[in-house]
């Protein structure tokens, strides 16, 4: 039986900030590959921060969260990574 090694980031997420967000999951995300992981596990809405409350209703900012999970998807060669992000709706 093969072992998977899960790392499990504890960060702060400030709401709104998709750039500053981003880098931080990058920086848990290169740590938990020099580590061998297998897995990385974020909290809840990591990417937007938590609670994004009114800006999950502009859909300017929706868009610019799932631009900022696209940038991660290089690194998902590596590693298997679980974060939190806003997706569209149409019946909203």
């Amino acid at each position: 039986m093969r072992t998977i090694r899960l790392a499990l980031a504890q960060m702060n997420s400030i709401v709104g900030d998709l750039e500053g967000n981003f880098q931080k999951i990058l920086k848990f995300v290169e740590k938990a590959v020099q580590q061998d992981a297998d897995i990385i596990a974020f909290p809840e809405l990591a990417l937007t921060g938590y609670p994004p409350e009114d800006l999950v209703l502009r859909a300017e900012f929706v868009e610019d969260n799932l631009s900022y999970l696209e940038k991660l998807l290089p690194y998902s060669h590596q590693i298997t990574i679980l974060v939190g992000f806003v997706n569209r709706r149409d019946d909203i």
